[in-house]
Protein backbone atom coordinates (compact mmCIF):
# COMPACT_ATOMS: atom_id res chain seq x y z
CA UNK A 1 0.00 0.00 0.00
CA UNK A 2 2.88 2.33 0.82
CA UNK A 3 4.46 1.60 -2.53
CA UNK A 4 1.14 2.28 -4.28
CA UNK A 5 0.68 5.56 -2.40
CA UNK A 6 4.23 6.62 -3.30
CA UNK A 7 3.60 5.80 -6.97
CA UNK A 8 0.36 7.77 -6.99
CA UNK A 9 2.05 10.70 -5.29
CA UNK A 10 4.89 10.75 -7.84
CA UNK A 11 2.44 10.45 -10.73
CA UNK A 12 0.38 13.29 -9.33
CA UNK A 13 3.43 15.51 -8.94
CA UNK A 14 4.51 14.73 -12.51
CA UNK A 15 0.99 15.50 -13.76
CA UNK A 16 0.92 18.80 -11.86
CA UNK A 17 4.37 19.66 -13.19
CA UNK A 18 3.46 18.85 -16.80
CA UNK A 19 0.15 20.65 -16.43
CA UNK A 20 1.86 23.70 -14.98
CA UNK A 21 4.37 23.77 -17.83
CA UNK A 22 1.63 23.59 -20.48
CA UNK A 23 -0.80 25.95 -18.77
CA UNK A 24 -0.88 29.73 -18.68
CA UNK A 25 -2.81 31.30 -15.80
CA UNK A 26 -4.68 34.51 -16.54
CA UNK A 27 -7.16 36.67 -14.66
CA UNK A 28 -9.96 34.76 -16.38
CA UNK A 29 -8.52 31.38 -15.32
CA UNK A 30 -6.08 28.80 -16.66
CA UNK A 31 -5.56 28.53 -20.42
CA UNK A 32 -3.73 25.79 -22.23
CA UNK A 33 -0.48 27.06 -23.72
CA UNK A 34 -1.62 26.36 -27.28
CA UNK A 35 -4.84 28.31 -26.64
CA UNK A 36 -2.95 31.22 -25.08
CA UNK A 37 -0.57 31.39 -28.05
CA UNK A 38 -3.39 31.05 -30.58
CA UNK A 39 -3.29 34.20 -32.74
CA UNK A 40 -6.85 33.70 -33.97
CA UNK A 41 -9.97 35.19 -32.46
CA UNK A 42 -12.08 33.04 -30.16
CA UNK A 43 -15.66 32.32 -31.18
CA UNK A 44 -17.05 35.16 -29.07
CA UNK A 45 -14.43 37.60 -30.34
CA UNK A 46 -15.14 36.57 -33.92
CA UNK A 47 -18.85 37.16 -33.46
CA UNK A 48 -18.30 40.55 -31.83
CA UNK A 49 -15.85 41.83 -34.43
CA UNK A 50 -18.00 40.50 -37.26
CA UNK A 51 -20.91 42.65 -36.07
CA UNK A 52 -18.66 45.66 -35.45
CA UNK A 53 -16.94 45.49 -38.83
CA UNK A 54 -20.24 44.81 -40.59
CA UNK A 55 -21.60 48.04 -39.12
CA UNK A 56 -18.42 49.91 -40.04
CA UNK A 57 -18.57 48.70 -43.66
CA UNK A 58 -22.24 49.65 -43.73
CA UNK A 59 -21.41 53.22 -42.68
CA UNK A 60 -18.51 53.30 -45.14
CA UNK A 61 -20.90 52.69 -48.00
CA UNK A 62 -23.48 55.08 -46.61
CA UNK A 63 -20.78 57.73 -46.95
CA UNK A 64 -19.60 56.53 -50.34
CA UNK A 65 -23.04 56.37 -51.93
CA UNK A 66 -24.26 59.68 -50.49
CA UNK A 67 -22.97 61.60 -53.53
CA UNK A 68 -24.47 59.28 -56.19
CA UNK A 69 -27.81 59.37 -54.36
CA UNK A 70 -27.73 63.16 -54.30
CA UNK A 71 -26.13 63.56 -57.74
CA UNK A 72 -29.34 64.57 -59.53
CA UNK A 73 -30.26 67.18 -56.88
CA UNK A 74 -26.72 68.55 -56.72
CA UNK A 75 -26.47 68.72 -60.51
CA UNK A 76 -29.74 70.65 -60.64
CA UNK A 77 -28.67 73.13 -57.96
CA UNK A 78 -25.15 73.74 -59.30
CA UNK A 79 -26.10 73.36 -63.00
CA UNK A 80 -23.87 70.39 -63.78
CA UNK A 81 -24.22 68.17 -66.84
CA UNK A 82 -23.47 64.45 -67.07
CA UNK A 83 -19.77 65.11 -67.67
CA UNK A 84 -19.46 67.37 -64.62
CA UNK A 85 -21.34 64.83 -62.49
CA UNK A 86 -19.02 62.12 -63.81
CA UNK A 87 -15.99 64.17 -62.74
CA UNK A 88 -17.37 64.59 -59.22
CA UNK A 89 -18.37 60.93 -58.86
CA UNK A 90 -15.16 59.62 -60.41
CA UNK A 91 -12.87 61.82 -58.28
CA UNK A 92 -13.54 59.54 -55.32
CA UNK A 93 -11.72 56.69 -57.05
CA UNK A 94 -8.68 58.82 -57.87
CA UNK A 95 -8.12 59.23 -54.15
CA UNK A 96 -9.25 55.71 -53.38
CA UNK A 97 -6.51 54.10 -55.45
CA UNK A 98 -3.60 55.95 -53.79
CA UNK A 99 -3.88 54.57 -50.25
CA UNK A 100 -4.69 50.91 -50.92
CA UNK A 101 -1.17 49.51 -50.69
CA UNK A 102 -0.17 51.86 -47.88
CA UNK A 103 -3.25 50.93 -45.86
CA UNK A 104 -2.59 47.21 -46.26
CA UNK A 105 1.11 47.60 -45.49
CA UNK A 106 0.47 49.54 -42.27
CA UNK A 107 -2.34 47.15 -41.25
CA UNK A 108 -0.05 44.13 -41.65
CA UNK A 109 2.21 45.72 -39.06
CA UNK A 110 0.13 47.66 -36.53
CA UNK A 111 -3.26 45.96 -36.86
CA UNK A 112 -6.10 46.47 -39.31
CA UNK A 113 -8.65 47.48 -36.67
CA UNK A 114 -6.58 50.50 -35.65
CA UNK A 115 -6.19 51.73 -39.21
CA UNK A 116 -9.91 51.31 -39.89
CA UNK A 117 -10.93 53.37 -36.85
CA UNK A 118 -8.49 56.21 -37.53
CA UNK A 119 -9.59 56.47 -41.15
CA UNK A 120 -13.29 56.45 -40.19
CA UNK A 121 -12.83 59.55 -38.06
CA UNK A 122 -11.32 61.35 -41.04
CA UNK A 123 -13.76 60.41 -43.81
CA UNK A 124 -16.78 60.73 -41.52
CA UNK A 125 -15.83 64.27 -40.57
CA UNK A 126 -15.11 65.22 -44.16
CA UNK A 127 -18.45 63.87 -45.34
CA UNK A 128 -20.37 65.91 -42.77
CA UNK A 129 -18.53 69.04 -43.91
CA UNK A 130 -19.11 68.51 -47.65
CA UNK A 131 -22.34 70.58 -47.94
CA UNK A 132 -20.66 73.56 -46.29
CA UNK A 133 -17.63 73.13 -48.54
CA UNK A 134 -19.92 73.19 -51.58
CA UNK A 135 -21.96 76.24 -50.54
CA UNK A 136 -19.11 78.42 -49.32
CA UNK A 137 -16.97 77.82 -52.39
CA UNK A 138 -17.07 80.10 -55.41
CA UNK A 139 -16.50 77.06 -57.67
CA UNK A 140 -18.55 74.16 -56.18
CA UNK A 141 -17.42 71.73 -58.88
CA UNK A 142 -13.78 72.08 -57.79
CA UNK A 143 -14.42 72.03 -54.05
CA UNK A 144 -16.76 69.04 -54.11
CA UNK A 145 -14.42 67.17 -56.45
CA UNK A 146 -11.54 67.81 -54.04
CA UNK A 147 -13.56 66.67 -51.00
CA UNK A 148 -14.55 63.48 -52.82
CA UNK A 149 -10.89 62.90 -53.69
CA UNK A 150 -9.83 63.29 -50.05
CA UNK A 151 -12.61 60.99 -48.88
CA UNK A 152 -11.38 58.40 -51.36
CA UNK A 153 -7.90 58.68 -49.86
CA UNK A 154 -9.25 57.98 -46.38
CA UNK A 155 -11.63 55.17 -47.37
CA UNK A 156 -8.96 53.46 -49.46
CA UNK A 157 -7.45 51.77 -46.40
CA UNK A 158 -10.64 50.01 -45.28
CA UNK A 159 -10.75 46.81 -47.33
CA UNK A 160 -6.99 46.14 -47.36
CA UNK A 161 -7.13 46.51 -43.57
CA UNK A 162 -9.99 43.99 -43.43
CA UNK A 163 -8.01 41.53 -45.55
CA UNK A 164 -4.99 41.92 -43.28
CA UNK A 165 -7.11 41.54 -40.16
CA UNK A 166 -8.91 38.42 -41.38
CA UNK A 167 -5.70 36.74 -42.54
CA UNK A 168 -4.20 37.22 -39.06
CA UNK A 169 -7.26 36.60 -36.86
CA UNK A 170 -9.63 34.24 -38.73
CA UNK A 171 -8.98 30.61 -39.64
CA UNK A 172 -8.99 29.70 -43.34
CA UNK A 173 -12.11 27.54 -43.25
CA UNK A 174 -14.08 30.41 -41.64
CA UNK A 175 -12.84 33.30 -43.76
CA UNK A 176 -15.37 33.11 -46.59
CA UNK A 177 -18.38 33.39 -44.30
CA UNK A 178 -16.83 36.17 -42.19
CA UNK A 179 -15.66 38.04 -45.28
CA UNK A 180 -19.01 37.73 -47.04
CA UNK A 181 -20.95 38.69 -43.91
CA UNK A 182 -18.86 41.81 -43.36
CA UNK A 183 -19.06 42.44 -47.11
CA UNK A 184 -22.84 42.65 -46.88
CA UNK A 185 -22.21 45.98 -45.19
CA UNK A 186 -21.71 47.42 -48.66
CA UNK A 187 -25.21 46.34 -49.66
CA UNK A 188 -26.81 47.21 -46.31
CA UNK A 189 -25.16 50.62 -46.35
CA UNK A 190 -26.26 51.29 -49.91
CA UNK A 191 -29.75 50.10 -48.99
CA UNK A 192 -29.97 52.31 -45.92
CA UNK A 193 -28.64 55.42 -47.60
CA UNK A 194 -30.86 54.72 -50.61
CA UNK A 195 -34.01 54.54 -48.50
CA UNK A 196 -33.16 57.03 -45.77
CA UNK A 197 -31.41 59.34 -48.22
CA UNK A 198 -34.45 59.51 -50.46
CA UNK A 199 -36.64 60.33 -47.44
CA UNK A 200 -34.21 62.98 -46.17
CA UNK A 201 -34.12 64.63 -49.60
CA UNK A 202 -37.92 64.61 -49.82
CA UNK A 203 -38.43 65.96 -46.30
CA UNK A 204 -35.44 68.29 -46.01
CA UNK A 205 -32.67 68.62 -48.60
CA UNK A 206 -29.71 66.73 -50.03
CA UNK A 207 -27.39 68.31 -47.44
CA UNK A 208 -28.95 66.29 -44.63
CA UNK A 209 -27.88 63.04 -46.30
CA UNK A 210 -24.24 64.10 -45.86
CA UNK A 211 -24.75 65.36 -42.30
CA UNK A 212 -26.40 62.19 -41.01
CA UNK A 213 -24.04 59.71 -42.70
CA UNK A 214 -20.91 61.60 -41.61
CA UNK A 215 -21.89 61.99 -37.97
CA UNK A 216 -22.89 58.33 -37.66
CA UNK A 217 -19.46 57.25 -38.94
CA UNK A 218 -17.62 59.45 -36.43
CA UNK A 219 -19.83 58.11 -33.61
CA UNK A 220 -19.08 54.51 -34.63
CA UNK A 221 -15.33 55.14 -34.61
CA UNK A 222 -15.53 56.76 -31.17
CA UNK A 223 -17.46 53.79 -29.72
CA UNK A 224 -14.92 51.30 -31.08
CA UNK A 225 -12.03 53.31 -29.66
CA UNK A 226 -13.75 53.71 -26.29
CA UNK A 227 -15.03 50.17 -25.72
CA UNK A 228 -12.88 47.77 -27.79
CA UNK A 229 -9.47 49.32 -28.34
CA UNK A 230 -9.40 51.00 -24.92
CA UNK A 231 -6.41 53.28 -25.08
CA UNK A 232 -4.32 55.12 -27.63
CA UNK A 233 -4.87 53.69 -31.11
CA UNK A 234 -1.21 54.15 -31.98
CA UNK A 235 1.31 53.95 -29.13
CA UNK A 236 5.10 53.90 -29.03
CA UNK A 237 4.91 50.16 -28.36
CA UNK A 238 2.71 49.63 -31.42
CA UNK A 239 5.03 51.69 -33.59
CA UNK A 240 8.04 49.75 -32.28
CA UNK A 241 6.42 46.39 -33.05
CA UNK A 242 5.51 47.67 -36.50
CA UNK A 243 9.08 48.75 -37.18
CA UNK A 244 10.41 45.37 -36.09
CA UNK A 245 7.95 43.63 -38.41
CA UNK A 246 8.91 45.95 -41.25
CA UNK A 247 12.58 45.11 -40.74
CA UNK A 248 12.21 41.37 -40.32
CA UNK A 249 9.34 40.62 -42.71
CA UNK A 250 9.84 42.16 -46.10
CA UNK A 251 7.11 41.63 -48.66
CA UNK A 252 8.29 39.25 -51.43
CA UNK A 253 6.94 41.38 -54.26
CA UNK A 254 9.18 39.81 -56.88
CA UNK A 255 8.07 36.33 -55.93
CA UNK A 256 4.38 37.31 -55.77
CA UNK A 257 4.34 39.02 -59.16
CA UNK A 258 6.04 36.04 -60.80
CA UNK A 259 3.03 33.83 -59.99
CA UNK A 260 0.13 33.55 -62.48
CA UNK A 261 -2.48 33.03 -59.70
CA UNK A 262 -1.59 36.46 -58.27
CA UNK A 263 -2.11 38.17 -61.62
CA UNK A 264 -5.33 36.21 -62.12
CA UNK A 265 -6.82 37.41 -58.85
CA UNK A 266 -5.75 41.02 -59.51
CA UNK A 267 -7.20 41.05 -63.03
CA UNK A 268 -10.46 39.39 -61.95
CA UNK A 269 -10.91 41.90 -59.14
CA UNK A 270 -10.25 44.77 -61.54
CA UNK A 271 -12.97 43.53 -63.89
CA UNK A 272 -15.47 42.92 -61.09
CA UNK A 273 -14.84 46.36 -59.63
CA UNK A 274 -15.33 48.11 -62.95
CA UNK A 275 -18.87 46.70 -63.16
CA UNK A 276 -19.76 47.26 -59.52
CA UNK A 277 -18.49 50.84 -59.23
CA UNK A 278 -20.09 51.89 -62.51
CA UNK A 279 -23.46 50.47 -61.53
CA UNK A 280 -23.13 51.94 -58.04
CA UNK A 281 -22.46 55.41 -59.42
CA UNK A 282 -24.88 55.52 -62.35
CA UNK A 283 -27.89 53.34 -61.47
CA UNK A 284 -29.87 56.18 -59.82
CA UNK A 285 -29.35 58.31 -62.93
CA UNK A 286 -30.22 55.36 -65.21
CA UNK A 287 -33.57 54.86 -63.52
CA UNK A 288 -34.31 58.58 -63.46
CA UNK A 289 -33.59 58.85 -67.19
CA UNK A 290 -35.29 55.62 -68.27
CA UNK A 291 -38.26 55.63 -65.89
CA UNK A 292 -38.90 59.23 -64.76
CA UNK A 293 -42.11 58.32 -62.91
CA UNK A 294 -40.44 55.60 -60.80
CA UNK A 295 -40.13 56.13 -57.07
CA UNK A 296 -36.56 56.64 -55.93
CA UNK A 297 -36.88 54.44 -52.87
CA UNK A 298 -37.76 51.44 -55.06
CA UNK A 299 -34.63 51.35 -57.23
CA UNK A 300 -32.43 52.56 -54.39
CA UNK A 301 -33.61 49.79 -52.06
CA UNK A 302 -34.84 46.64 -53.83
CA UNK A 303 -31.54 45.54 -55.49
CA UNK A 304 -29.72 45.73 -52.16
CA UNK A 305 -32.43 43.76 -50.38
CA UNK A 306 -31.64 40.93 -52.78
CA UNK A 307 -27.86 41.36 -52.49
CA UNK A 308 -27.71 41.06 -48.68
CA UNK A 309 -28.89 37.42 -48.32
CA UNK A 310 -27.02 36.52 -51.52
CA UNK A 311 -23.72 37.58 -49.99
CA UNK A 312 -24.29 35.59 -46.79
CA UNK A 313 -25.43 32.60 -48.82
CA UNK A 314 -22.26 32.72 -50.91
CA UNK A 315 -20.06 32.75 -47.81
CA UNK A 316 -21.94 29.90 -46.16
CA UNK A 317 -21.94 27.82 -49.34
CA UNK A 318 -18.21 28.38 -49.85
CA UNK A 319 -17.18 27.31 -46.33
CA UNK A 320 -19.63 24.40 -46.41
CA UNK A 321 -18.22 23.03 -49.67
CA UNK A 322 -14.68 23.27 -48.31
CA UNK A 323 -15.74 21.44 -45.12
CA UNK A 324 -17.17 18.67 -47.31
CA UNK A 325 -13.74 18.15 -48.86
CA UNK A 326 -13.92 20.12 -52.09
CA UNK A 327 -10.67 21.78 -53.10
CA UNK A 328 -10.42 25.39 -52.02
CA UNK A 329 -9.38 26.56 -55.49
CA UNK A 330 -12.40 24.89 -57.09
CA UNK A 331 -14.74 26.53 -54.61
CA UNK A 332 -13.20 29.98 -55.16
CA UNK A 333 -13.62 29.57 -58.93
CA UNK A 334 -17.23 28.46 -58.54
CA UNK A 335 -18.06 31.52 -56.44
CA UNK A 336 -16.39 33.80 -58.99
CA UNK A 337 -18.30 32.15 -61.82
CA UNK A 338 -21.54 33.31 -60.20
CA UNK A 339 -20.06 36.73 -59.39
CA UNK A 340 -18.86 37.49 -62.93
CA UNK A 341 -20.56 35.06 -65.31
CA UNK A 342 -24.12 34.89 -64.01
CA UNK A 343 -24.22 38.60 -63.18
CA UNK A 344 -23.10 39.51 -66.71
CA UNK A 345 -26.06 37.67 -68.20
CA UNK A 346 -28.49 39.90 -66.33
CA UNK A 347 -26.44 43.01 -67.08
CA UNK A 348 -26.80 42.22 -70.79
CA UNK A 349 -30.55 41.77 -70.35
CA UNK A 350 -30.72 45.38 -69.15
CA UNK A 351 -29.79 46.51 -72.66
CA UNK A 352 -33.24 45.77 -74.06
CA UNK A 353 -35.36 46.38 -70.98
CA UNK A 354 -38.42 48.56 -71.55
CA UNK A 355 -40.41 48.09 -68.34
CA UNK A 356 -39.56 49.20 -64.82
CA UNK A 357 -40.34 45.86 -63.06
CA UNK A 358 -38.06 43.96 -65.44
CA UNK A 359 -35.28 46.52 -64.98
CA UNK A 360 -35.54 46.16 -61.20
CA UNK A 361 -35.48 42.36 -61.49
CA UNK A 362 -32.40 42.32 -63.74
CA UNK A 363 -30.49 44.86 -61.63
CA UNK A 364 -31.36 42.92 -58.46
CA UNK A 365 -30.10 39.66 -59.99
CA UNK A 366 -26.91 41.38 -61.15
CA UNK A 367 -26.21 42.81 -57.70
CA UNK A 368 -27.11 39.56 -55.97
CA UNK A 369 -24.72 37.43 -58.01
CA UNK A 370 -21.93 40.02 -57.79
CA UNK A 371 -21.80 39.57 -54.01
CA UNK A 372 -20.37 36.06 -54.52
CA UNK A 373 -17.03 37.75 -55.17
CA UNK A 374 -16.71 38.10 -51.38
CA UNK A 375 -16.31 34.31 -51.28
CA UNK A 376 -14.15 34.16 -54.40
CA UNK A 377 -11.54 36.76 -55.28
CA UNK A 378 -11.75 38.64 -51.97
CA UNK A 379 -10.85 35.53 -49.95
CA UNK A 380 -8.50 34.04 -52.53
CA UNK A 381 -5.93 36.77 -51.87
CA UNK A 382 -5.78 35.57 -48.25
CA UNK A 383 -5.24 32.00 -49.48
CA UNK A 384 -2.34 33.06 -51.68
CA UNK A 385 -0.44 35.34 -49.29
CA UNK A 386 -1.64 35.29 -45.67
CA UNK A 387 1.61 36.85 -44.43
CA UNK A 388 1.04 40.03 -46.48
CA UNK A 389 -2.63 39.82 -47.43
CA UNK A 390 -3.28 43.47 -46.64
CA UNK A 391 -0.52 44.72 -48.90
CA UNK A 392 -1.44 42.41 -51.78
CA UNK A 393 -5.11 43.27 -51.42
CA UNK A 394 -4.08 46.90 -51.57
CA UNK A 395 -2.41 46.30 -54.93
CA UNK A 396 -5.47 44.41 -56.11
CA UNK A 397 -7.92 47.05 -54.94
CA UNK A 398 -5.80 49.79 -56.50
CA UNK A 399 -6.45 48.18 -59.85
CA UNK A 400 -10.14 48.01 -59.00
CA UNK A 401 -10.19 51.68 -58.05
CA UNK A 402 -8.45 52.69 -61.27
CA UNK A 403 -10.99 50.74 -63.28
CA UNK A 404 -13.69 52.54 -61.31
CA UNK A 405 -12.18 55.92 -62.20
CA UNK A 406 -12.04 55.07 -65.87
CA UNK A 407 -15.42 53.37 -66.22
CA UNK A 408 -17.41 55.87 -64.16
CA UNK A 409 -16.07 58.79 -66.18
CA UNK A 410 -16.15 56.94 -69.52
CA UNK A 411 -19.73 55.83 -68.90
CA UNK A 412 -20.77 59.44 -68.41
CA UNK A 413 -19.03 60.37 -71.65
CA UNK A 414 -20.68 57.51 -73.60
CA UNK A 415 -24.13 58.34 -72.24
CA UNK A 416 -23.72 62.03 -73.05
CA UNK A 417 -22.45 61.25 -76.55
CA UNK A 418 -24.77 58.42 -77.62
CA UNK A 419 -27.75 58.90 -75.30
CA UNK A 420 -27.81 55.12 -74.85
CA UNK A 421 -27.23 52.96 -71.78
CA UNK A 422 -27.09 49.68 -73.73
CA UNK A 423 -23.51 50.21 -74.92
CA UNK A 424 -22.33 50.75 -71.33
CA UNK A 425 -24.00 47.57 -70.06
CA UNK A 426 -22.64 45.54 -72.98
CA UNK A 427 -19.10 46.78 -72.41
CA UNK A 428 -19.22 45.95 -68.69
CA UNK A 429 -20.44 42.42 -69.46
CA UNK A 430 -17.61 41.86 -71.94
CA UNK A 431 -14.97 42.98 -69.44
CA UNK A 432 -16.42 40.68 -66.78
CA UNK A 433 -16.42 37.65 -69.06
CA UNK A 434 -12.76 38.20 -70.03
CA UNK A 435 -11.79 38.52 -66.36
CA UNK A 436 -13.69 35.36 -65.47
CA UNK A 437 -11.92 33.29 -68.14
CA UNK A 438 -8.51 34.43 -66.87
CA UNK A 439 -9.45 33.57 -63.29
CA UNK A 440 -10.82 30.12 -64.15
CA UNK A 441 -7.66 29.22 -66.05
CA UNK A 442 -4.94 30.52 -63.72
CA UNK A 443 -6.40 30.84 -60.20
CA UNK A 444 -5.08 28.65 -57.37
CA UNK A 445 -5.43 28.55 -53.58
CA UNK A 446 -1.96 27.38 -52.49
CA UNK A 447 0.36 29.80 -50.70
CA UNK A 448 2.74 31.67 -52.97
CA UNK A 449 4.25 34.11 -50.44
CA UNK A 450 6.61 31.40 -49.20
CA UNK A 451 8.29 28.36 -50.74
CA UNK A 452 6.26 25.54 -49.20
CA UNK A 453 8.48 22.92 -50.86
CA UNK A 454 11.42 23.77 -48.63
CA UNK A 455 11.45 21.78 -45.38
CA UNK A 456 11.49 23.81 -42.20
CA UNK A 457 14.20 23.16 -39.61
CA UNK A 458 12.70 22.31 -36.25
CA UNK A 459 14.56 22.13 -32.97
CA UNK A 460 14.45 18.72 -31.30
CA UNK A 461 14.66 18.49 -27.54
CA UNK A 462 15.91 15.24 -25.99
Amino acid sequence: MAILQKHVKNSSSEFVKSTTESTVFTEAGPLQKEEADDPYWSRSETQLWTVVLLLGTCLLYCARVAAPICAVSMASEFQWGKKESGIVLGSFFWGYCFTQVLGGYVSDRVGGEKVIVMAAVGWGSLLALTPMIAHFSSVPLVSVTLSRFLMGLLQGVHFPSLASLFSQKVRQHERAFISSTVGTGSQIGTLLIGGAGSVLMDWYSWEFVFYVAGLLAVSWAYCIWKHLLKGPIISLETVGVGLVKSKNARIPWKRLFSKPPVWAVIFAHLCTSSTFYTLLSWLPTFFKDSFPEAKGWVFNVVPWLVAIPSSVLGGYLSDHLISLGYETAVVRKLMQFFAMGASSVFTLLLCGTRTFPLAIAFVSATMGFQTFTHSGVAVNVQDLAPSCAGSLYGVMNTGGALSGVFFVYFSGYVIDTTGSWASVFALMSLVNVVGLVIFLVFAEAERVDIDVSKPKCESIQI
